[in-house]
């Protein structure tokens, strides 16, 4: 697929984008190279290749599974202008 150099002005006037003669030029011989590359890239066949979720065999760094923080439950619950049975009571909004 390559763009025309009017393709390449209807575009930009539909983009409300202000281009020059010379503007309008360049950005098509970018956008067919860009066009290009992407026929290059699909000519390729990829049908026995298995996908993947990064270009790298990577793995994350893994830490252990410890507790650090002490249980302040009956703390913040005492804080709370209501609570019972161990919840936050709050008014009822919706009727």
């Amino acid at each position: 697929m390559s763009l025309s150099l009017q393709d390449v002005e209807r575009v930009a006037r539909l983009a409300r984008i202000a281009v020059t003669a010379d503007e309008a030029l360049a950005w098509q011989q970018q956008l067919n190279g860009v066009f290009g590359l992407i026929a290059s890239m699909q000519a390729v066949d990829t049908h026995d290749i298995m996908p993947m979720a990064h270009a790298l065999d990577v793995s994350q760094r893994m830490r252990e599974d410890t507790v650090t923080e002490c249980d302040q439950r009956e703390k913040f619950l005492a804080l709370a202008p209501q609570s019972a049975e161990g919840l936050y009571l709050v008014p009822q909004v919706i009727e």
